[in-house]
């Protein structure tokens, strides 16, 4: 097995909001329920399954310097994430996310993360003045990128030198942020970590299966690509072809932060040294064991 290393995690850095009922919803019901306020955003999120997996990130990201970061980024601190590098804005507030969740899954979702937008590449200033790399002697190791940021932002990131040498793990926030991926696309060390239907809006293409919707992304240039589909089968393409795995049959309790969750515990069992097979199905169990609820949040 090697050595774990660091890793840097780019993107939204939040409190997630999150009321859940065990029963279904329809459209504009009133249930009775449970509200929780938890640290969340995609690079959170990823960063706090990474601890759990012995390893150490480090945050870049924009947070305000309002009693809610200042909250939250303690809390990141006892998590054993590195946030010493998050850009801190007096003008700007902590970001929020706010979902409703049922017995059915996700109802409805809104992403307040304008001040990770308004940050724009402040956020990335410790991998250019030394404290993480510099250009001319860039990070050299896994990076996990969310697509919370602006498409100028990532597509500066494509092209940039402070990145000549990462590992590349890109997801999109949500599906109406896939589109952003786009100037990632084609880059050679970058993987992404989609579901069915973010696969479809990259490839401007309808899927019936992550097989399906992982050989158009290859069509597309992506190099590496993992695709999920809920429970049924998930696909990882790479220059090797196209593998499959269907995820564990469980319980849904919760579905906010379940892909965040499958992209870390892949990462993890890959830099470990686990063949293609056995990092999907280990990403796929945690996943499981997360929407089930058996790992604490």
């Amino acid at each position: 097995m090697t050595e774990m290393r660091d890793i840097v995690c780019i993107g939204s850095v939040l409190w997630d909001i999150i009321g859940r009922t065990p029963a279904p919803m329809r459209f504009g019901a009133d249930m009775p329920g449970r509200i929780t306020r938890l640290p969340g955003g995609v690079a959170m999120n990823i960063a706090m399954t990474l601890t759990r997996f012995g390893m150490r990130p480090i945050l870049l990201s924009a947070v305000g310097r309002d009693s809610q970061g200042v909250e939250l980024l303690a809390q990141a601190g006892r998590l054993g994430i590195d946030a010493g590098h998050v850009y801190r804005s007096a003008d700007l507030p902590t970001d929020r996310y706010m979902a409703i969740e049922c017995a059915t899954g996700l109802v409805a979702a809104l992403a307040d993360a304008h001040s990770l937008e308004a940050a724009g590449d402040k956020i990335l200033q410790p991998l250019a003045d030394g404290r993480l790399g510099s250009a001319d002697a860039p990070w050299h190791g896994p990076v996990a990128l969310d697509g919370n940021l602006t498409t100028d932002l990532l597509a500066q990131i494509a092209r940039s030198p402070l990145f000549a040498r990462a590992d590349l793990r890109v997801a999109p926030a949500s599906p109406g942020k896939a589109e952003r991926l786009l100037p990632l696309l084609a880059h050679p060390r970058v993987t992404f970590y989609v579901n069915l239907e973010e696969a479809s809006i990259l490839c401007q293409s309808q899927f019936r299966s992550a097989r399906e919707a992982a050989e158009g992304l290859a069509r597309r240039g992506a190099r590496r690509a993992l695709v999920t589909d809920g429970g049924r089968d998930a696909a990882d393409m790479s220059a090797g072809g196209v593998l499959t795995a269907c995820p564990p049959e469980v319980l849904v309790s919760r579905v906010t932060g379940a892909g965040d969750t499958f992209m870390a515990a892949h990462l993890v069992a890959e830099y470990a040294g686990c063949p293609r097979e056995e990092a999907l199905s280990r990403a796929l169990l945690a996943a499981a064991r997360y929407v089930s609820g058996d790992i604490a949040t």
